[in-house]
């Protein structure tokens, strides 16, 4: 067993739980520890089983208590947890520390979802761990193949949910991968989503694209993946962007796009997800939009229709290319993209990017296929 310690300056290398103290009662073990003084204020602990090996009991904790010998201050908790938490499942839990007169952090579930092309078929053999790092720490190194939710399976495209409890991160920043395999093989990773399980917004989209080539003679894969953008919910993201276009507003920097999205007109083709886009242009790329309030339609998205938005954003030049994808959400997710016309009226163009294929919970981009001036 050990343990990882967080204070305000950073954290402490894993501490052994090997220094007992002779004085033991039953049941109970104290462990005499020595940190780093230039940790700061001790703030959360990360407890759990360095590895997980075959002949390993479970560990049943029922109660922690840590005392600073200086100062005396005391924190004490009641777990009642056994690690793994599950079989083959996650080896760690977290906790704040409160100290007196001190506001303490919460302990916040977090939704990890991978998306891939072939790691389910390769699970078996592929061992895969994340560590989510924010602007309060990190979670570790965290198994991504057991257990798994929310499986699905597509021809080219696949993705699954884990799920992991860590005291809350703050703003996330990146995400370190480790691959290893027991053979030689190759792990295709799109990208991956994390959000808070209590909330749908925000959500911190991670792009990998990568084929990883593992091979079981060398050491395992470390890949340090940062942040690629937020999805943040309509009201969030409309203070935020209003805040924006306010300033830009006032600088004679802002540009309003026209952008028509035209649903395929085939069985299945429509979507209750909720649709976003970025657009990338010579000069710069605009933030993530949330496509939810149509001109025509109350419900947008569906079978065969033609929907309008219109959105404001910092001048981008001339389009060369769109991401466009959703976040899967509602009965019907799956959807149908034909294309998308984005008017820019201030440099008189229509730029037009054709799809014509499904969009099954991915970010894809779309390039320019052509441009036309708009008559006068």
């Amino acid at each position: 067993m050990v343990m990882v310690f967080y204070g305000s300056n950073g954290k402490s290398n894993p501490v052994s739980m090997e220094n007992r103290l002779e004085h033991q009662m039953k049941n109970q073990i104290t462990y005499d520890i020595h940190l780093q003084s230039d940790l700061g204020m001790l703030y959360k602990v990360r407890l759990g089983l360095q590895n997980l090996e075959n002949s390993i009991s479970q560990l049943s904790l029922h109660h922690f208590k840590i005392q600073n010998t200086s100062t005396l201050d005391t924190f004490t908790l009641t777990i009642n947890k056994t690690l793994p938490l599950s079989l083959n499942g996650d080896r760690w839990i977290e906790f704040p520390i409160q100290w007196p007169l001190k506001e303490a952090l919460s302990v916040v579930t977090y939704h990890l979802t991978v998306f891939s092309r072939n790691i389910l078929s390769e699970r078996n053999v592929v061992h895969m761990t994340a560590c989510i790092c924010g602007t309060h720490g990190d979670t570790g190194d965290r198994s991504l193949l057991s257990p798994l939710q929310k499986v699905q399976h597509g021809e080219e495209n696949e993705s699954f949910l884990v799920t992991m409890d860590a005291v809350e991160l703050g703003e996330l920043d990146k995400i370190v991968l480790l691959i290893s395999s027991k053979t030689d093989c190759k792990v295709n990773i799109k990208k991956l989503h994390v959000k808070e399980a209590a909330r749908d917004y925000p959500i911190y989209v991670f792009e990998v694209n990568e084929e990883f080539s593992v091979d079981a003679n060398k050491p395992e894969i470390q890949r340090e993946i940062p942040g690629s953008f937020v999805i943040r919910g309509d009201k969030q993201k409309n203070d935020i962007d209003n805040n924006l276009n306010k300033e830009r507003s006032q600088a004679g920097d802002v540009t309003e796009y026209i952008v028509k999205v035209y649903t395929g007109d085939k069985r299945g083709a429509g979507t209750d997800a909720n649709v976003h886009i970025i657009l990338f242009g010579n000069e710069d790329k605009s933030e993530v939009f949330q496509l939810s309030e149509s001109l025509e339609h109350q419900n947008p998205f569906e079978r065969g229709k033609v929907d309008t938005f219109k959105i404001k954003t910092k001048k981008l030049g001339g389009l060369h290319s769109i991401e466009i994808g959703h976040d899967g959400k509602g009965f019907a997710s799956g959807w149908f993209l034909e294309k998308v016309e984005i008017t820019d009226a201030a440099r008189n163009s229509v730029y037009c990017f054709n799809c014509n294929r499904s969009v099954d919970q991915l970010i894809i981009t779309l390039y320019m296929l052509f441009s036309t001036r708009i008559s006068r």
